[in-house]
């Protein structure tokens, strides 16, 4: 399956967020979530978390970058099984991290999904819409 699509739910009170529904059967078993860069959330299927996990563990301990890329990878990891509404449960400190309140954005992002504050997404974009527009230039 593909993850495609933005969508705007919202955290409850607990903290949980509402998987979007057409993904909700392909994460039903679990997801696993991570800090991503830009200060978003990366919600991964287990089998792709494995793939990623694997990928990062194959990097050497004696390389600076790796070690610090696998601390932050792996020491904000939760692994989550959705509820019967298909809620997860976001911790504490990933809400933190991503600043989450109340409104988020959830993208689609092929293998994954991204859980972004509304305003870091908005710039987010902004920031690279040309860049995108531009990618096929010179081809």
């Amino acid at each position: 399956m593909r993850f495609m699509g933005t969508y705007r739910p919202r955290l409850d009170e607990k903290g949980r967020l509402f998987l979007p529904a057409k993904f909700r059967d392909r994460l039903a078993e679990g997801v696993v979530v991570t800090q991503g860069q830009e200060h978003c959330l990366v919600v991964w299927p287990p089998d792709v978390f494995d793939v990623e996990a694997d990928r990062a563990a194959e990097r050497s301990m004696t390389d600076k970058a790796a070690r610090g890329y696998q601390r932050m990878f792996f020491s904000g990891g939760d692994e989550v099984v959705p509820d019967k509404q298909g809620r997860v449960s976001i911790s504490a400190g990933l809400r933190e991290y991503a600043g989450l309140e109340k409104d988020v954005v959830v993208i689609g992002v092929r293998n994954r999904l991204e859980i972004w504050n509304p305003t870091a997404w908005e710039d987010y974009q902004a920031a690279e819409i040309q860049k995108f527009s531009d990618l096929d230039e010179g081809e």
